[in-house]
């Protein structure tokens, strides 16, 4: 037994036991935390006031376990530093194994990518740029457009395209990649589609982790292309700089498919598909939108939504979407918006993050326990209900935890 579970076990303070053995406060926490060995004096004293349940090998052995354990967090430091300058020098290689690291699963890769996303320094010389829009409105392809207009412009772009995953294998379906042929080829484009393992809202669990990857990379331009309109599309919002929906060219929120209440969310409305031979409904549905616009009250300090159109196929209206985002962003960093929104984004971020790795404790340390083997099967003889049972299981959980 360390010396840790003993005094646990005994209800023993490490301040108590030090005066016991005659040592400080600072060498007792050392013996406890193996970065030092008593000498054959003091360790009598342990082994009499421990009635030899403490033994001399027990030190040693977390001695050892210590040192394994500081040499494999310098060799996993040294590992995601080579990342960070791999990533910095322009690696797609090393960008797209951070991406796949930080989505990972594994216990292992999940402490890797922690530490990877804390290396990382916030950069706010990006544009995060939330896109989304009903099925079959044209979001891939309105961003190959607009992505090719920006790097002609000598920007580099990166594109998170979030596919709905199979229940089955988890993976994605569509492959957003193969929807942007003439992008994912350009150098300075960047795109990755990911499965988003079936979490509300359309966009992976790890989205920010991965914007931050992106950014350290330096792309200027982000896009955060989701499945669709109507399932929390608010998630996307609260980790993008500037939130475009994209329109079919007919008429009424109803015939779109989409929630007023996304609308209220949208700092561009974006008419796509608006080609020559549709050029006339678009004029009219951005009209019906823009007056929409006007009676909405804006939850931006100093911009008012407006209503715009575009033909990503035949590429017209994308320069004036530009010119609209650029002042846009300029407003918001004159008036501190900007970066007001982005520290509220991270209290966001905070508590999610936390929620998940509430339910992954759940998920990995306490369904198989015993006691909730114990509950399960109350449950399913059903001799106590499901509130029951869940409060029990909270009960048990929160009093091992302290």
């Amino acid at each position: 037994m360390d010396l840790l579970s003993f005094l646990k076990y005994k209800k023993i303070t490490a301040k108590k036991f030090a005066k016991l053995v005659g040592v400080s406060n600072v060498t007792i926490s050392r013996y406890i935390n193996g970065s030092r060995i008593p000498n054959k004096n003091i360790l009598k004293k342990i082994l009499f006031h421990t009635e030899e349940l403490v033994t001399a090998n027990d030190f040693h052995d977390l001695k050892k376990k210590t040192k394994s354990t500081n040499e494999l967090q310098k060799a996993d430091k040294r590992f995601i530093k080579q990342f960070i300058n791999k990533i910095k020098s322009g690696s797609r290689k090393y960008l797209a194994k951070s991406i796949t690291l930080i989505e990972s699963n594994k216990i292992k890769d999940q402490k890797l990518a922690e530490e990877l996303v804390s290396q990382i320094k916030k950069n706010h010389k990006t544009i995060r740029i939330g896109i989304s829009g009903v099925p079959g409105v044209g979001k891939s392809t309105f961003i190959e457009s607009f992505g090719l207009s920006l790097i002609n412009k000598g920007y580099k772009v990166a594109v998170l395209a979030v596919d709905p995953s199979s229940v089955r294998t988890g993976g994605s379906i569509l492959g957003d990649k193969t929807r942007m042929e003439k992008l994912s080829v350009e150098k300075k484009a960047f795109i990755r589609p990911s499965a988003n393992a079936g979490h509300l809202g359309g966009v992976t669990k790890k989205t920010r982790e991965s914007i931050l990857c992106l950014e350290l990379a330096g792309y200027e331009f982000i896009f955060i292309e989701t499945m669709g309109v109507g399932q929390a599309e608010t998630e996307v919002y609260n980790m993008v700089d500037i939130f475009l929906v994209l329109l079919l060219p007919a008429g009424g929120d109803d015939l779109q498919g989409i929630k007023k209440g996304i609308i209220e969310l949208a700092d561009l409305l974006v008419v796509n598909k608006a080609d020559e031979s549709l050029s006339k409904i678009a004029n009219i549905t951005v009209n019906d939108y823009q007056n929409a616009l006007s009676i909405i009250s804006s939850s931006r300090n100093g911009w008012q939504p407006k209503a715009l159109k575009c033909s990503s196929k035949e590429s017209t209206g994308i320069e004036k979407i530009f010119e609209e985002i650029m002042s846009f962003i300029k407003i918001m960093q004159n008036n501190g918006d900007f970066f007001e929104t982005r520290k509220k984004q991270n209290i966001n971020w905070l508590w999610e993050m936390t929620e998940n790795k509430i339910n992954n404790y759940v998920k990995y340390n306490i369904k198989n326990k015993k006691y909730i083997n114990y509950i399960k099967d109350e449950l399913l003889k059903e001799n106590i209900d499901v509130n029951y049972a869940s409060n029990k299981i909270l009960t048990n959980y929160l009093k091992n935890f302290k």
